[in-house]
């Protein structure tokens, strides 16, 4: 059986103004017991899966979605947004507020804004440093038939909820293989302005692999002893060429290495007008390991259960290591599982200390959770509580939409 330690991460109250089909909306996730699990239900198209999107973004990076700030907004408002979170961790509370004004002309696109403790924040570091999130959608049951970016943009979120500095190694990284293809393509480009760029690739990429080297690693030692009862063992391996020569080699000689590949491959790189070396080139594989068996020639529920058990290895790897459980943003987790390991899902998180979101069609699957969980009717713009499940009062609408 799965299980945690640490001091737990917790929303208390979630604010929404005019996101997605919310016009406003206040929230206390917990309800009057404060309890660590939230269970949504309701139609499709009522607004579970808009909510857990707004949770994502009071995290470091996109979001669960990666949507375009203009789809953001509430189509019927005035072309901004606003999201807004109170927390309590092992340090206290804190609030995170992020959002774009609407803009002054239809033409203008204002940035999105960042708020700590209503600060305004440059990087997304500090909440990186403070907030740690995962999340389980339906789109992602496709991960092992799709691109490897779409791979790699999994994995960066696992090691990123670990190391709070990836995420700016990776925006480096991707800054500096922009700079490199405009040189290429500019002719007559000075040599020297190009190997330093050359240079920021190297040690960027150096960076990247080797935290997503490191955490895999110890991932795959926690789903070894951590995985939930009636789930297949996952083991998860990196495939990069990057990583490999960490493996074998200081990280200052891979450096090098990888700078000659870069001057070698310039002439190619300009041609194809796609850099060929860097960390941008890696994929990863998720292998039921009792069976030796790819993810991508699983069954669907084999894959379902699979990223289930990596999220939940995770969150524990996460407790370990930060003092602290992510929150869990699980939309329809129980799609394509079946009774058997629905049950055994609904026992680990019974027993998880992490704040839990989850989401469903039907109430029913959620009930077994009904002394542990507030439980919310999903619809209209508002949530109603559910009376069969802990007390909670009902979420409509805020008072008035949040300043930025």
């Amino acid at each position: 059986m799965l299980r945690l330690s640490g001091v737990g991460l917790r929303l208390t109250r979630l604010t929404l103004s005019d996101f997605r089909n919310y016009p406003h909306l206040a929230w206390h996730p917990g309800g009057a017991a404060g309890a660590r699990i939230a269970a949504i239900f309701g139609p499709n198209g009522g607004g579970k899966t808009n909510l857990l999107e707004a949770i994502s973004l009071l995290g470091a990076g996109r979001g669960l979605r990666r949507a375009r700030r203009a789809d953001l907004a509430r189509r019927e408002g005035a072309g901004g947004f606003a999201v807004a979170g109170r927390f309590v961790g092992s340090e206290g509370e804190f609030s995170v507020a992020t959002g774009v004004p609407a803009p002054a002309t239809p033409a203008a696109e204002p940035r999105r804004i960042f708020r700590l403790d209503g600060a305004a924040l440059q990087s997304q570091g500090d909440i990186a440093a403070r907030v740690a999130l995962a999340w389980l959608t339906p789109p992602m049951e496709r991960l092992f038939q799709e691109t490897a970016g779409g791979r790699r943009r999994f994995l960066d979120r696992l090691v990123a909820a670990l190391e709070a500095a990836h995420g700016g190694e990776l925006a480096a990284h991707e800054r500096a293989l922009a700079a490199r293809m405009r040189l290429l393509r500019t002719h007559g480009a000075d040599p020297a302005w190009l190997a330093a760029i050359e240079d920021a690739i190297a040690r960027h990429a150096v960076a990247v692999s080797a935290a997503r080297g490191a955490v895999l690693r110890r991932l795959n030692q926690a789903l070894a002893t951590v995985t939930p009862d009636g789930f297949p063992p996952a083991r998860a391996d990196l495939l990069c060429p990057i990583a490999a020569r960490l493996a074998q080699a200081p990280a200052l000689a891979v450096e090098e290495w990888l700078r000659a590949r870069l001057r070698e491959g310039r002439s190619a790189d300009r041609a194809s007008g796609q850099n060929g070396v860097g960390a941008h080139r890696a994929d990863f594989t998720l292998h039921d390991a009792a069976r030796n068996l790819p993810a991508a020639q699983a069954s669907t529920g084999e894959q379902k259960a699979l990223l289930i058990g990596v999220i939940l290895g995770h969150a524990a790897l996460v407790a370990r290591v930060r003092g602290f459980a992510p929150i869990l943003l699980l939309d329809e987790p129980m799609v394509h599982l079946d009774a058997r390991r629905r049950a055994a899902l609904v026992a680990a998180l019974a027993a998880l200390p992490a704040q839990i979101i989850l989401t469903g069609t039907d109430r029913e699957p959620f009930l077994p959770l009904a002394d542990a969980a507030t439980g919310w009717h999903c619809g209209g713009g508002g949530l109603i509580a559910d009376p069969g499940f802990l007390p909670a009062a009902d979420a409509r609408g805020a008072a008035a939409p949040l300043p930025l």
